[in-house]
């Protein structure tokens, strides 16, 4: 059966508030972001002694760490800032043997200045899309090196954003035991394919099935009205608080137009067992997001 799990950042409390508060709300897994009110964790603070207290805080707690969020912009167009990206998730990877989990993924990123999350016209160009790809291939080599798993999760903004773009990533780097996927059904969805929301489903999971190592749980809506970068006032970094982009509003599971039961029946036929992580919703819904998925999860047998 699916395992039910959370990201630790929507919990802003010390590391060891955090994980018995994920506890005593039922889940079994999380997925781990660095970021605790009682530990400094900026790059140079990822160390041995720190990612060794945070795994075990979790593991006293039976909460195992599925995977360690990284997610930054890979393709920054400011050169500085991008280095200062690329040297944190280095790090991360780096060091997961102290925090339980070979996995770690991140978005691919966008080359707009100014928000991770709005499209610029480079990344459908060819050499935008080689450019992230060689990027992520030097990423991967890393993994290699370590032991790790690099984990992409395409959004219909970034580079790598459709069906097709993340097939053909994988075939360049073909490479399953150091490039895996996070399946996140909404991320591929726009306000066309929307409409043909069981084609697009089933068409996600006939492609990239193989390819899964974890899945989140969110939920999407179409909006009349183009709305720009939606952000909810939430302690929580920033891709903990967006809450879509244009006319795509992306709220928590149970609160948008997602065909849950054939996205559930679909992953769990391809990856019984898989992690799938409760994202965007705020602090106080978690108990009401747990439930509904908890329920879907038992009415589709999974």
């Amino acid at each position: 059966m699916l395992q039910v799990g959370i990201f630790t950042g929507y919990f802003p409390y010390t590391l060891e508030e955090t994980a018995k508060a994920i506890r005593d709300l039922g889940f079994n897994t999380v997925q781990l972001d660095l970021i605790f009110k009682d530990i400094d964790l900026s790059t140079e603070n990822i160390n041995k002694e720190n990612c060794i207290k945070i795994r075990d805080a979790f593991r006293r707690h039976n909460l195992p760490i599925s995977c360690i969020s990284s997610y930054t912009n890979l393709t920054d167009p400011i050169p500085e800032r991008r280095e200062r990206n690329l040297d944190r998730l280095r790090t991360i990877i780096r060091h997961w043997p102290y925090l339980g989990s070979p996995y770690v993924p991140s978005e691919t990123g966008t080359y707009h200045p100014d928000s991770d999350w709005i499209h610029h016209p480079k990344n459908k160009t060819e050499k935008g899309y080689e450019e992230c790809r060689d990027i992520i291939a030097e990423l991967v080599e890393l993994c290699r090196r370590e032991g790790a798993v690099f984990v992409i999760e395409a959004y219909i903004n970034n580079v790598i954003g459709t069906v097709e773009e993340t097939l053909r990533l994988f075939s360049e780097i073909n490479d399953p035991q150091h490039l895996a996927l996070a399946m996140d059904p909404v991320n591929y969805i726009d306000e066309v394919n929307f409409f043909q929301m069981d084609r697009t489903l089933n068409y996600m999971f006939n492609a990239l099935s193989d390819h899964i190592v974890f899945a989140h749980a969110k939920d999407i809506r179409v909006l009349e009205e183009d709305m720009g970068v939606q952000m909810a006032d939430v302690t929580a970094t920033e891709g903990h608080s967006l809450r879509g982009v244009g006319k795509i509003e992306q709220p928590a599971a149970g609160l948008g137009d997602l065909n849950y039961d054939l996205y559930l029946q679909r992953l769990g036929k391809a990856r019984p067992n898989l992690p799938i992580i409760i994202e965007h919703l705020e602090l106080e819904d978690v108990p009401r997001a747990k439930k509904w998925l908890d329920d879907k999860l038992m009415e589709n047998g999974v």
